[in-house]
């Protein structure tokens, strides 16, 4: 049976953050609340939540000189993705109020916490955030976002080989997927399936003229072309800033937000890429109120989520400090009464 089955509170208030799961941990990295101050640039906060336990910790900060600091430790920042590969964690894009958008790599060794900025090579994404990033193999695939320097949404995919440590630009054959930021992007087999975001009704650039697309696009990375798809009914609402993840195969989303319908959501789809098929999921429990900008981590067979921002009336609703709740998601059968549980920290 499905279901949520944990909501635990007390945890950093996080919007915008990017996180990754390591063993039974996950790892949250910088993000913003209301309250905190972004106008003075310092090191990126580390939350580290335990899912055995259920606790919080957070990391001390990377002692550095001052001429260190900025090159080799990342700055606090949101709209950035982070990525596992084997025992590293690649942090890349994202923006801050007062340095703008970076397209600096970083690297946090999960076993030292310490960070390092590998050196790269090739054609390297300029800075960006809202883009998405998902691994295949030995590789970082970017697409997306919303380019600081040009000003305007992307539609580009650029690839990271972690081994030779190369950028390079993919010249992406077939009809591409629209320009778009705050979309998501998951790996399943050798394809890169993307869903909804915010784009704009005449192409690139922002003219507020907002459209939330609910087609899947496939780019398969074993040709190099974005594929054909059909229409598929029912789907989701067209949405930004939802989570997405994979499993057994399967494509799940939740949450998000809409502009234009002025409507955040706390529903959750599965998508079967065999299939080409949506089907909306009805999990038993108290599940999270309607949200944006949240993450989900997978750890074994949960789903751990937090962080993320919703409306007022949500809020009230559900009794939920949004920026600071954790809710589990089982999607296999409970082996003990751990995860029934509802737990203040």
């Amino acid at each position: 049976m499905l279901r949520w089955s944990v909501h635990l509170e007390g945890g950093p208030r996080r919007v915008n953050h990017a996180a990754v799961a390591v063993g039974h941990k996950v790892y949250s990295f910088g993000g913003y609340c209301s309250g905190e101050d972004y106008e003075t640039l310092r090191q990126i906060d580390v939350h580290v939540f335990n899912t055995v336990s259920l606790r919080w910790t957070k990391l001390p900060p990377v002692k550095t000189v001052a001429h260190q600091r900025a090159r080799e430790v990342p700055y606090m920042r949101y709209g950035h993705t982070a990525v596992l590969l084997e025992d590293t964690i690649f942090l890349w894009g994202g923006r801050n109020d007062t340095e703008g958008a970076c397209n600096v790599l970083y690297a946090f060794d999960v076993n030292t916490h310490r960070w390092y900025t590998p050196k790269v090579s090739g054609t390297v994404p300029g800075a960006r955030d809202g883009h998405s990033a998902c691994v295949l193999g030995k590789s970082m695939y970017i697409f997306g976002g919303y380019e600081q320097l040009a000003d305007c949404f992307s539609n580009d995919i650029h690839k990271l080989d972690t081994t030779a440590m190369v950028w390079s630009l993919i010249n992406a054959k077939g009809s591409p997927a629209r320009w778009r930021d705050f979309h998501s992007a998951t790996i399943i087999g050798a394809k890169m399936f993307v869903f909804g975001g915010r784009a704009d009704r005449f192409g690139p650039f922002h003219s507020n003229n907002e459209i939330y697309c609910n087609k899947i696009k496939v780019f398969d990375t074993e040709t190099n072309c974005w594929l054909s798809t059909p229409t598929t009914q029912p789907s989701p609402e067209g949405r930004r800033s939802h989570s997405a993840f994979c499993y057994k195969g399967e494509l799940y989303i939740f949450g998000g937000y809409n502009a234009r319908l002025d409507r955040h959501f706390n529903d959750l789809w599965k998508f079967n890429p065999e299939a080409f098929m949506w089907k909306k999921i009805e999990p038993k429990g108290k599940g999270p109120c309607s949200r944006r900008r949240q993450c989900c981590c997978m750890v074994g067979d949960r789903i751990i989520l937090f962080g993320g921002t919703s409306s007022r009336a949500a809020v009230l609703q559900f009794g939920d400090k949004t920026e600071q709740t954790v809710h589990c998601w089982q999607l296999a059968p409970v082996q003990s009464k751990e995860w029934e549980t509802n737990l203040t920290s």
